[in-house]
């Protein structure tokens, strides 16, 4: 059986590895911003930086309030603070496709949608994460719609990436609505192997110049 000190370890682990990458990625991004004065690479500057605080946030407070201050359990607030620094990120991401409107039309998506509100217990840890999943679901679907108009390799990458931001999000919904559950820590990896996936065509950004976020790099 894990012990709390394994599962405060395992936490702060995966906050802190999610931090270096989110730091990665706006680094990489903000060279390409540097080379290219592309406005969409400033945005996406703003967005990797904010998520990769958002991590850190949490990280560094599961550090602090467990092997410092020997709390038992680190405060809610700030987890709630983290995950609503990556939500501005993820707004980023998803204003760099231009983002039309912030609630999906079809009467089908917003049967899906919705729920997530409404589900008694809701937290502002709850809804954050709802808003976090509607953006990177709708950056996930504009990229793949990209996908099929120029077929760029490097945009699979891409719609990779969000859709396993998206993916760890909805999990990480759950495990509010579940709490010390394995879905936690499975939403925490599944962020971060969405970051991964999306460190592929930043990473190549300040080599080839410009870059429209889910159509070309």
């Amino acid at each position: 059986m894990i012990s709390a000190f394994d599962t405060a370890t395992l936490e702060t682990a995966l906050n802190l590895l999610g931090f270096v990458v989110g730091l990665l990625l706006g680094t990489f991004s903000y060279i390409g911003f540097k080379n290219t004065g592309s406005p969409t690479l400033f945005r996406l500057n703003i967005s990797f930086f904010s998520i990769g605080i958002g991590f850190g946030v949490v990280g560094f407070g599961c550090l602090i309030e467990l092997f410092v201050l020997n709390y038992s359990q680190i405060d809610s607030w700030i987890q709630t603070l983290g995950i609503g620094i990556q939500t501005v990120g993820y707004f980023f991401i998803a204003f760099s496709h231009g983002i039309k409107s912030f609630f999906p039309k079809s009467r089908y998506f917003k049967s899906i949608i919705f729920p997530l509100f409404i589900i008694p217990g809701n937290s502002l840890e709850h809804i954050i994460r709802s808003i976090s999943f509607i953006l990177l679901v709708y950056g996930t679907i504009e990229t793949i719609m990209s996908y099929m108009d120029n077929r760029n390799r490097s945009t699979i990458f891409v719609a990779t990436g969000l859709g396993l931001l998206a993916l760890g999000e909805f999990l990480g919904w759950y495990s509010v609505i579940f709490p010390k559950s394995i879905l936690y820590f499975i939403s925490l990896s599944t962020k971060i192997g969405g970051l991964g996936a999306l460190f592929v065509p930043i990473s190549q950004v300040p080599l080839r110049g410009g870059m429209k976020f889910g159509s070309s790099v």
